[in-house]
């Protein structure tokens, strides 16, 4: 049985991939900065019939925190074939570059960044041990250089510095990771799970948590023969799937 780590999966998106993954036989470790919240979306769970899930207390801020369900996990397990990086922040919209308080720039990348960062780093080993190790790393459509060149573009007036600055770190820290090892059998890759009605954006996107998460959980899923170092965006690139960087 295929073992996955979600970070900040007591709701939302995060919450639903795990479900998703359950249904299609992962065994799935659960991730929340709050212990009793991930107890409680772990009990849902099980109510609704998945025995196959356990609650990680992680905070993606916390380099402490990090270790400490490093060193949980590695007391289960000896191998996890999936880790999804999915906790992230908005820092609060909007966000102006010429006036953004350099404190929330480095809240939001302590968490959509710099945590995405050491929690891939302390969990490679044992995504090392997997036969077909897969990491997601969940950006945004916000995070393409590209697009926000565009005038054309949908969302071109739609730039929140420090959130859309984080996104676009992340996909490139995801370009070098899938670089690095391009030749294994790691899968790398981002996925914007598209404009989603969440709290995270007080439910103003016009797509659905459902979809959201099929998308993290196609990248997570990939075969042998799936594209490393791509950025998956539906919403982006709807005929393709795949968004420029």
């Amino acid at each position: 049985m295929k073992t996955v780590l979600i970070t900040g999966a007591n709701k939302s998106i995060g919450f639903e991939t795990a479900r998703q993954l359950l249904q299609q036989g992962y065994y799935v470790y659960l991730g929340s900065r709050d212990s009793q919240k991930g107890q409680q979306a772990v009990d849902q769970l099980k109510q609704e019939g998945f025995d196959n899930v356990e609650p990680i207390t992680i905070d993606v801020d916390r380099l402490d925190s990090i270790k400490a369900a490093r060193e949980a996990l590695g007391q289960k397990v000896s191998v996890l074939d999936v880790l999804i990086n999915n906790a992230g922040i908005s820092g609060g919209f909007s966000q102006t570059a010429a006036s953004a308080d350099i404190g929330v720039f480095r809240q939001v990348f302590e968490t959509n960044f710099f945590g995405a960062i050491e929690t891939t780093q302390a969990f490679i080993d044992l995504l090392k041990a997997s036969q077909e190790p897969r990491i997601v790393n969940v950006t945004s459509g916000l995070g393409s250089l590209t697009l926000h060149s565009d005038p054309n573009w949908k969302y071109y007036h739609v730039k929140h510095a420090c959130y859309t600055s984080s996104k676009a770190a992340l996909n490139a820290y995801t370009i070098v990771l899938a670089y690095e090892l391009r030749d294994t059998p790691f899968k790398v890759n981002v996925v914007d799970p598209g404009y989603t009605a969440t709290d995270f954006n007080h439910h103003s996107g016009p797509g659905t948590v459902p979809d959201a998460a099929a998308r993290l959980v196609k990248a997570a899923t990939l075969g042998p023969d799936g594209p490393t170092g791509q950025f998956f965006s539906d919403d982006n690139a709807p005929d393709t799937g795949i968004s420029p960087w």
